[in-house]
Parts: C-alpha cells; structure tokens; sequence
C-alpha cells in the first residue's frame, strides 16, 4: 500500500516535499538528502506527520 508523505528539512523545519512510499518495504520514516531553496543547500530531510 503506497502512501503520500511530506518530507521536512532538517535545518529550517519547512515541509519542502512530499512523495510517496511504500508502507509494507519501508517501516521506519524516510530520511533524503534534497535541496532545501529556503537554505540554498542540500540538506537532510525527514519524513514528517
């Protein structure tokens, strides 16, 4: 079951992207490393609520 997330950055705390993740292959929250514009950096972002 596939499941629409929201991915905040770890630095600012902004919500910047949201994708989509798969529930049953991936329990834990997902961390990414993406562009964060408001830091104009790459920075981790993690799954949010």
């Amino acid at each position: 079951m596939r499941v629409k997330v929201q991915l905040a950055c770890t630095k600012c705390k902004r919500r910047n992207y949201s994708t989509m993740k798969n529930k049953k292959n991936t329990t834990g929250r997902i961390e990414l490393k993406k562009y964060c514009p408001f830091d104009k950096e790459h920075t981790v972002h993690k799954e949010s609520k």
